[in-house]
């Protein structure tokens, strides 16, 4: 099965990732700013980059039928960050991502996409979402907070170690 949905929203196009946005995704995975918080090495190649591709959104939308989206600009087609809804198998939770490059930064479109990506998860019968954020990445706090998120408690991944990690939820 895969992800046929696109949401569209005042200035994003929300679409299933393809191989052929390797370019973009090799940004998200290698901005020092982009990926500070998230736990992932710094992708050291386009051939990494493929892999995850393979390896996480294409394989999300074959197994569950739902991943992350990738964001594109409309005024330019440019991809520039990704939101949507993971699994995270390690804690048994459905997760709202969301990672945009650092020049689309506070302009809300953390928030645009997350409620568009909300109402698509709505739609699958989903009927709890978490988002799992670092300390010290206040502003991925606030995105979840505007999109009714609530501090429900601390959590571990394996991909950040040894660090609590803040657990956000809500329902839907």
């Amino acid at each position: 099965m895969s992800m046929k949905a696109v949401l569209e929203t005042p200035r994003l196009i929300l679409r299933a990732f393809t191989l052929d946005d390797v370019d973009a995704m090799y940004q998200l995975m290698t901005v020092p700013e982009v990926i500070r918080y998230v736990g992932n090495k710094p992708a050291q190649s386009k051939q990494d980059t493929l892999d995850y591709l393979h390896q996480h959104p294409l394989r999300d939308y074959q197994v569950y039928g739902y991943g992350r989206f990738a964001c594109v600009w409309k005024e330019t087609g440019q991809v520039i960050g990704f939101s949507g809804i993971k699994f995270l198998e390690e804690i048994s939770e459905t997760e709202l991502g969301y990672r945009f490059l650092p020049e689309f930064w506070g302009k809300g479109l953390a928030t645009e996409a997350g409620k568009a990506v909300i109402q698509f998860a709505q739609g699958l019968g989903l009927k709890r979402l978490v988002a799992v954020i670092h300390p010290q990445n206040e502003g991925s706090q606030q995105v979840a907070t505007k999109l009714g998120f609530a501090l429900e408690g601390k959590t571990e991944l394996s991909l950040i170690e040894h660090q609590d990690l803040l657990l956000f939820s809500r329902t839907i």
